[in-house]
């Protein structure tokens, strides 16, 4: 490459890409929004109503071990 093509190639970043400022983030901090959101009482209605399902998924595995022993080994890779 000469040094043509180098200046080029940088003038031709330099359009492309705008310069970044110096402090590139929030212009708050986001982390006690964030605590705020997790101690709200939304999140343990939303986590009860799904219990149900997670014990199913128990008992099908469950099921599935009694009813096919050799299918153990296959369950507890996969977990």
């Amino acid at each position: 490459m000469s040094a043509h093509d180098e200046n080029r190639i940088q003038h031709l970043l330099r359009q492309a890409l705008p310069p970044v400022d110096a402090e590139p983030g929030p212009s708050r901090d986001l982390w006690p929004a964030m605590l705020r959101r997790m101690d709200s009482n939304a999140a343990p209605q939303q986590r009860s109503r799904w219990v149900w399902f997670d014990w199913a998924l128990v008992a099908g595995l469950a099921v599935v071990a009694a009813a096919f022993p050799a299918s153990i080994p296959l369950l507890l890779y996969y977990l």
